[in-house]
C-alpha cells in the first residue's frame, strides 16, 4: 500500500518513501512498475530509503505498516515531522491510531481508512487489484490540515473523503478483514474463491457477523446493512487480489491477525459477546505462522467442527 500511495502522490506532491525491505528498496531506486486494474502497465520513479537521515522534514507522514510495526513506524514518523506536520494512519485493524498519537501526539495523529487494494507481485513490481474509498476523520485542531490532505490525495487520483467519525468505517472495514484476509491466508487462495464455494461463504459471513455484533455492542453502525451481502461483494470486486495476510503468509512475514480477529476476540470478551470464528482464526493463523498447520478446505472443516 506504501508503494501504491508514494507512486501515486509522487504525480503531486514530493514523496519520499522510507522502510526496512533491501529487495523492495533496492527495486524501487530502479523504478516502480504499477499495473493498473485494466491491465496497463506504468513505471513511477521514487525516492526511497532505509536511512531515516535521508528522509527530509516532512508534513504529512503516512503510516501504512503492519500493525506489529506501528510503534516503531510512528516513532520514526515523529523524528522527521515538522512542528506542524500530521501522521495519518491507513492502516488495518484496532489500535493503530493510539500508538501513533502515543508517539507524535494526539494533537498531530489522524484516524484513516482505506479500501484500495494492492499486491506486490515481486519486489518493484505492483499491481493494483482495484480502487475504493479512502476516508480521513475530521479533528477540531486539526481540520484544515485534513482537508488539505484529502485534497491532495484527490489530485492524486485516491478518491478521498473527510467525515466526523471513523468508527463506523474503521469497524466496517474490521469485518470484511476478519472474513476473508484468514481464510484466504489458510488456504493459501485469492479472494474470490471465498465467493464461489458456499461453504467458504458461509464461513466468510459468520467472522464478519460477529464483528458486526460486537460493534453493535459498543454502539458503533457498520456503514452497510448486510454484512454477508458485503463480504461476498468485496471478494468478487477483489477476485484476483492476494489478500495481504496470504502476501506475509507466503513471505513468512507477521500477520496482522492480532490487530484483526485478536482484536475482534478481545473486546468480545470484554463485553461478553461469543466470537468463536474469530477465536478460531486467530489459533489458526498463529499456528500456521509458526509452521504447525496446514489446511484443505475439508481440513478447515473439520477443525472448525470442534470449535
Amino acid at each position: 500500500m506504501g508503494s501504491l500511495f508514494g507512486s501515486r502522490l509522487s504525480c503531486v506532491a514530493n514523496v519520499t518513501l522510507f522502510g526496512h525491505w533491501p529487495e523492495q528498496i533496492a527495486a524501487l531506486q530502479q523504478g516502480l512498475t504499477v499495473i493498473q486494474p485494466d491491465g496497463r502497465e506504468s513505471t513511477a520513479h521514487l525516492r526511497v530509503t532505509n536511512d531515516l537521515n535521508q528522509v527530509p522534514p516532512a508534513d504529512i507522514a503516512l503510516i501504512l505498516v503492519k500493525s506489529h510495526q506501528t510503534t516503531r513506524a510512528a516513532s520514526q514518523a515523529a523524528q522527521v515531522l515538522r512542528r506542524k506536520g500530521i501522521a495519518i494512519t491507513l492502516q488495518n485493524g484496532l489500535g493503530n491510531l493510539e500508538k501513533v498519537a502515543e508517539a507524535v501526539g494526539p494533537d498531530r495523529a489522524v484516524q484513516g481508512v482505506t479500501a484500495q487494494g494492492a499486491t506486490i507481485l515481486e519486489p518493484g513490481r505492483l499491481r493494483h487489484a482495484g480502487e475504493g474509498m479512502t476516508y480521513l476523520a475530521k479533528s477540531p485542531s486539526l481540520e484544515q490540515r485534513v482537508v488539505d490532505v484529502a485534497r491532495l490525495f484527490n489530485q492524486a487520483g485516491l478518491t478521498t473523503e473527510v467525515i466526523d467519525n471513523a468508527d463506523s468505517v474503521i469497524w466496517g472495514k474490521l469485518a470484511i478483514n476478519a472474513g476473508i484476509n484468514p481464510l484466504t491466508a489458510l488456504l493459501e487462495v485469492p479472494n474470490g474463491t471465498l465467493a464461489q464455494d458456499e461453504k467458504l461463504r458461509r464461513l466468510m459471513s459468520a467472522a464478519a457477523s460477529e464483528v458486526a455484533q460486537v460493534a453493535q455492542a459498543r454502539g458503533i453502525q457498520l456503514p452497510f446493512n448486510d454484512i454477508s451481502l458485503k463480504t461476498t461483494e468485496v471478494s468478487q470486486a477483489t477476485a484476483s487480489n492476494r489478500s495481504s495476510m496470504l502476501q506475509d503468509m507466503s513471505r513468512a512475514a507477521p500477520t496482522e491477525i492480532e490487530a484483526i480477529c485478536g482484536a475482534v476476540v478481545r473486546f468480545g470478551q470484554s463485553l461478553g459477546i461469543p466470537t468463536p470464528i474469530n477465536k478460531f482464526l486467530l489459533w489458526a493463523i498463529k499456528t500456521k505462522e509458526a509452521g504447525l498447520l496446514s489446511l484443505s478446505l475439508e481440513g478447515l472443516q473439520a477443525e472448525l467442527a470442534k470449535v
